[in-house]
């Protein structure tokens, strides 16, 4: 899980940044340097196709800016650009950080992401997860599911969704995965909440299984918890379009002996082959399906397939977005195993429940788990 390589974001911004850039074509070459000369920033063709564009710091978001007005569509997605802080463009570094003038763009307007990575200014909060079978009235959580949230520098919490978004414009979305799934194992570790984790994964954030995983069984041990605490969720939010790449991650897990399973069952790509293909231990009922179910047959019919279709291969169903009581009694009635909603709580931090010398002694076991990984 502390992953040195997944954890070291590229700096492409200097006080005096020379921007290398190759393009397309000799057409996109005369449009870049009509800009630059109308624009005033200092740039030379240095081959055919390439130019050098020399930017001050404090220039740089309107060049990028006016960069993206020069360039059409295809030419911003296809011209590639490398940066360098002097006038070397032959250090491996520079060409290792080659990418296109589109994802440096949506790289420099998520700056404040990689301050916020950087800075810690993210922490999870909790939402149980419920035993269906129990007194609505007095509800015994089964686990609780981690939600990452990050603040920007006035500490305004930032929406997740817009944050995971950038970052994958901006080729942030390994580096950002990372932290979210380490800051659930620590703050649950913190929380001492009961029952198990949820902890939301990307799988097109892994590189390979074996490698980028392969701290998890320590990093949990190290903050007391066990693998069979820890259920790993695959989220919705970037679609996974290489199955075999996602078998190979949830083979990684089961055999390390975490739990799997898999969110917005009924809604998307989360669909009933994926039951047959993953064969997760737990389903999470698409929440679209579960608003104002008591009041529509339609839904209820659906859902009780669904249920019936889980039973019937072992798997354990958790009804989420339940926010009335009407919905809660429908879904106990139909069978599902687990409930989840604002219905019973709304996600919250538990940071607060941690004394200074706890808190310090989990950092302390945590930074020397991830000094270990960077020899």
């Amino acid at each position: 899980m502390w992953c040195a390589d997944c954890e070291t974001i590229d700096d492409y911004f200097f006080n005096q940044t020379r921007f290398w850039f190759f393009m397309p074509s000799t057409e996109s070459v005369t449009k870049l340097t009509d800009m630059c000369n109308a624009c005033g920033y200092s740039a030379k063709v240095t081959t055919s196709h390439c130019v050098r564009v020399m930017v001050e710091l404090a220039d740089i978001k309107a060049f990028l800016t006016q960069l993206n007005g020069c360039l059409d569509g295809p030419e911003f997605g296809r011209a590639k650009v490398t940066t360098t802080s002097d006038d070397n463009l032959s250090s491996l570094e520079a060409i290792g950080r080659m990418t296109t003038a589109e994802v440096l763009t949506r790289r420099f307007q998520a700056k404040w992401l990689i301050s916020a990575i950087q800075n810690h200014r993210y922490e999870s909060w909790f939402q149980p997860i419920v035993y269906a079978s129990g007194d609505l009235d007095a509800p015994k959580a089964f686990a609780h599911e981690s939600l990452f949230r990050m603040f920007d520098d006035n500490e305004t919490m930032i929406p997740p969704g817009f944050a995971f978004s950038l970052a994958e414009q901006g080729e942030l979305l390994f580096a950002l995965d990372l932290t979210a799934r380490r800051s659930a194992v620590e703050y649950f570790s913190r929380a001492r909440l009961d029952g198990k984790v949820f902890i939301n994964f990307n799988p097109s954030s892994i590189y390979d299984p074996a490698y980028c995983l392969r701290a998890t069984a320590s990093a949990i041990h190290e903050l007391g918890l066990k693998p069979s605490d820890v259920v790993f969720e695959i989220v919705e939010t970037h679609k996974a379009n290489d199955m075999n790449h996602l078998k190979g991650i949830l083979s990684f897990y089961r055999n390390s002996g975490f739990g799997v399973a898999i969110d917005d069952i009924g809604s998307g790509w989360s669909g009933l082959n994926m039951l047959e293909q993953l064969r997760p231990d737990y389903i999470k009922i698409d929440m679209e399906l579960i608003s104002g179910i008591d009041g529509n047959p339609y839904k209820q019919n659906i859902v009780r397939h669904l249920i019936e279709i889980a039973r019937h291969n072992r798997i354990q169903v958790i009804a989420e977005g339940i926010e009335t009581r009407q919905e809660a009694i429908l879904l106990q009635q139909l069978g599902a195993d687990y409930l989840q909603g604002f219905y019973f709580a709304k996600p919250k931090p538990f940071s607060d429940r941690v004394t200074d010398a706890e808190r310090s002694e989990i950092e302390r076991s945590v930074k020397s788990i991830g000094q270990a990984l960077k020899v």
